[in-house]
C-alpha cells in the first residue's frame, strides 16, 4: 500500500510541484491550503503518514500545526519547509518534534532524500508498535492470527493513555487477559491492579466492596473497610462482566468516574481516588442502555475506547496454537507424556464453532488429557463425541487424575477469591461445609482451620 503525504502550503505553485515531485515517486498525495486546513484533513480518514509543511501560513502557520498534531495520539510524523535563513525555527522545530525540514527553493533530490528518510523512519515506528503490541498480548495471550494481532496494536497504543478502556466480546474470549495487556502498558503498570467482578455479589454488598464501610455500617460490618477504589488509587481498577452493575450502583460509579473522589457506605464524607477504570464486558450494553438496564451516560463514560475481542470461531488460525499451548500446560500438569497435535485432532478442533471460545476450548482439553490413556488423546472426548475411554489410564490411575485435577480448581477458586472460603465454594458450586471437607482430603487445612471448625 502506498504511503500518504498531506502537502500544507498556501502557495498552489509549491503545492503543485511537490504532488508531481511525490506521485512521481509513488506516494498518494493530498493537499491543504493552509495549517488550519490541514488540521481538518487529519481529522478525516484515511489515515496520513506524513505531512509536508511550509513554515509560514496564514491563520495556523507551520510551528502552530506542529504543535497541534504532536498533541494528537499516534500523529503523522512532520516535515517543515522552510525559507532560505530561517535554521534558528527549524532547530526550534526540531525541538517540537519535527522529523526533518528542507529549505525554498528546493532542490528535487534535496526533497526526495528527506521524504524518503522520513517514510523510513515511520515504517520502522509502525513495526516496532506492532511488534511491541504483540510481546505485550502474547505475555497473556497465545494467537496467531491477523485478528489479534490488529487489537494488539491498540492495546499497545491505548494502554500508555490514561483513559477509561471498555472491553468487549463473548465469554471465554480472554477479555481479563487484554486488560492485564492494557495494564502492562501504562505509567501504571507497577501501581496497583484490582479486580472486582460485578456479577459476583448483591447490590448492597457491592456498594461496599467498591466505594468501602465505615465501621457498624450495616449488619456484620465490625470494622471499617477502604473499598477497592480506595485500595486500586494510583494504579487500575477492572470491572469484570460491568453490564450486571445494579442501576443504583451504576448512579455510584457514574459520580466516581465524574468526580475523582468516593463515599463509603455509613460515611458523611468523601475520599479521593486516582484510578484508571477499565470495564469488560460480554452483554451487549447498547441493547442494555435501549432496555433502560444500564445508564446511557455511563456507558459513554466508559467506552472513551472500546476494544473488541473477537470470538474464536472468527480467527481458527490460533486454535492450533491454543491447543498445543494447552496440551503442553495440562499433560506437565498431571505428570502424564506430552501428547502431539496430530492431524485428527486438529481437524476435530477446527470443526467446533467453540461458543464458550478460549475458556470452552481449554476445558475440554484438559478433561480430554485426564481421561484419556497416557500419551495419545481420545478424539471422542471433546466435543462432538460419544464415546467414553477406551481404556482405563496407566502409570497414574483415574482417581488420582481427578484428585489432581479438584486440587488444582481449588487452589484456582481460593486464589481468585483472596481466600474468602464462601466466595471460593460459591464459585465452586459447592457449599462451605462440602468446600472444608475436600480442604482436608487433599491436605489444605492447617491445625488452626482444623480446631476453628
Amino acid at each position: 500500500m502506498k504511503a500518504r503525504v498531506l502537502v500544507a502550503d498556501d502557495d498552489a505553485g509549491v503545492r503543485y510541484t511537490l504532488r508531481g515531485l511525490l506521485e512521481d515517486d509513488g506516494l498518494e498525495v493530498e493537499e491543504a491550503v493552509d495549517g488550519e486546513a490541514a488540521l481538518a484533513r487529519l481529522d478525516a480518514e484515511p489515515p496520513v503518514d506524513l505531512v509536508l509543511s511550509d513554515l509560514r501560513m496564514p491563520r495556523v502557520d507551520g510551528m502552530e500545526l506542529l504543535r497541534r498534531v504532536a498533541a494528537r495520539p499516534h500523529a503523522p510524523r512532520v516535515i517543515l519547509i522552510t525559507a532560505h535563513g530561517s535554521e534558528r525555527h527549524a532547530v526550534e522545530a526540531m525541538k517540537l518534534g519535527a522529523l526533518d525540514y528542507f529549505r525554498k527553493p528546493f532542490d528535487v533530490d534535496d526533497v526526495l532524500a528527506v521524504v524518503r528518510r522520513a517514510l523510513g523512519v515511520v515504517r520502522l515506528e509502525a513495526e516496532n508498535e506492532r511488534l511491541s503490541g504483540e510481546v505485550n498480548l502474547l505475555r497473556s495471550l497465545v494467537f496467531v492470527s491477523p485478528a489479534m494481532a490488529r487489537l494488539a496494536v491498540l492495546i499497545q497504543r491505548v494502554g500508555p493513555r490514561d483513559v477509561t478502556v471498555l472491553i468487549t466480546g463473548e465469554s471465554g474470549t480472554g477479555k481479563e487477559r487484554v486488560a492485564e495487556a492494557l495494564v502492562r502498558a501504562s505509567p501504571r503498570a507497577d501501581k496497583p491492579y484490582v479486580r472486582f467482578n460485578c456479577a459476583a455479589l448483591t447490590p448492597e454488598l457491592a456498594e461496599a466492596e467498591l466505594f468501602g464501610h465505615a465501621r457498624g455500617a450495616f449488619t456484620g460490618a465490625v470494622r471499617a473497610r477502604p473499598g477497592l477504589f480506595r485500595e486500586a488509587s494510583g494504579g487500575t481498577l477492572l470491572l469484570d462482566e460491568v453490564g450486571e452493575l445494579a442501576l443504583p450502583l451504576q448512579a455510584k460509579l457514574l459520580r466516581v468516574l465524574q468526580e475523582g473522589e468516593v463515599r463509603p457506605v455509613g460515611e458523611d464524607r468523601s475520599f479521593p481516588v486516582d484510578v484508571r477504570v477499565l470495564a469488560a464486558t460480554h452483554r451487549d450494553l447498547p441493547q442494555r442502555v435501549a432496555e433502560g438496564r444500564f445508564r446511557e451516560d455511563l456507558y459513554y463514560r466508559l467506552k472513551v475506547v472500546t476494544l473488541q475481542v473477537p470470538p474464536l470461531r472468527s480467527r481458527p488460525e490460533d486454535i492450533a496454537a491454543l491447543a498445543k499451548h494447552f496440551l503442553a500446560r495440562h499433560t506437565e500438569r498431571f505428570r502424564m507424556p506430552p501428547v502431539p497435535l496430530t492431524p485428527a485432532l486438529l481437524e476435530r478442533l477446527t470443526a467446533h464453532s467453540w461458543p464458550g471460545n478460549v475458556r470452552e476450548l481449554e476445558n475440554a482439553l484438559e478433561s480430554a488429557v485426564v481421561l484419556s490413556p497416557d500419551g495419545t488423546l481420545d478424539l471422542e472426548l471433546l466435543p462432538g463425541g460419544t464415546s467414553t475411554p477406551a481404556s482405563p489410564p496407566t502409570g497414574v490411575t483415574l482417581r488420582e487424575k481427578l484428585d489432581a485435577h479438584e486440587r488444582e480448581l481449588i487452589l484456582a477458586a481460593l486464589a481468585a477469591s483472596k481466600g474468602q472460603r464462601t466466595e471460593a465454594a460459591r464459585a465452586l458450586g459447592i457449599g462451605r461445609a462440602t468446600l472444608h471437607d475436600k480442604l482436608r482430603k487433599h491436605g489444605l487445612l492447617n491445625e488452626d482451620d482444623e480446631a476453628e471448625h
